[in-house]
């Protein structure tokens, strides 16, 4: 298409190759064994940008806590209902889905942003504060650069890619009432031909109180 893909179309076609691709990024890895440890029993957590179901869903579903992931794409989302069973998937945009307040134990958020607007990145942010229960944690991981609205190829189409420099980043968490607990940051190569490798951030925050 001469147009950049929107997020849903992208990943409509990609389907399951992001997940042959990208498996397991170690900061994911490592966001999921972290809340699997801190969270309590049979915890709500919500799953924003769930893709395939994996690795998220799948380890924290086995790990008895209770599953909803949201995704723009219908491919997605059909082929993590096949594979997690014991999760829910439900097909929508973040920026278009409410939740009441204090309604989750845990949010993770592992990539979503990079095709939102900084202004919409900052207000689902804020929502995100305050559907956490007090002490509920944050997870979020990124490609951590300064651009907004930045052409990018992936898998041979093209998208317009929004981010934030690392402290930028952090800040933005902060203001938006989430108290940033830990950051780490790794570089990570996908096993697919011609994509270069990249950083990934991941910050770690919590609901005050």
């Amino acid at each position: 298409m001469d147009r950049p893909a929107t997020a849903e179309e992208l990943f409509d076609t990609i389907g399951s190759a992001y997940e042959d691709a990208f498996g397991r990024p170690p900061v994911v890895d490592r966001a999921v064994r972290h809340l699997i440890e801190a969270l309590p029993p049979s915890s709500r957590v919500l799953d924003i940008g769930s893709g395939t179901g994996h690795p998220v869903a799948v380890d924290l579903s086995a790990a008895g806590h209770r599953v909803t992931g949201l995704d723009v794409s219908s491919v997605m989302i059909d082929l993590a209902r096949t594979r997690v069973p014991a999760a829910e998937f439900v097909h929508v945009d973040v920026r278009r889905w409410t939740s009441p307040p204090e309604s989750w134990e845990a949010v993770c958020a592992f990539f979503p942003f990079l095709q939102m607007p900084r202004a919409d990145t900052e207000k689902v942010l804020a929502d995100i504060a305050r559907w956490l229960v007090p002490g509920g944690f944050f997870s979020l991981v990124t490609v951590p650069r300064d651009i907004e609205d930045a052409p990018v190829e992936f898998f041979g189409h093209t998208f317009h890619a929004t981010s934030f420099a690392p402290d930028d980043l952090v800040r933005r968490v902060g203001a938006a009432g989430l108290e940033v607990i830990d950051t780490h940051s790794e570089i990570f190569t996908a096993d697919e031909p011609g994509t270069p490798p990249e950083e990934h951030l991941l910050i770690t925050a919590r609901r005050p109180g």
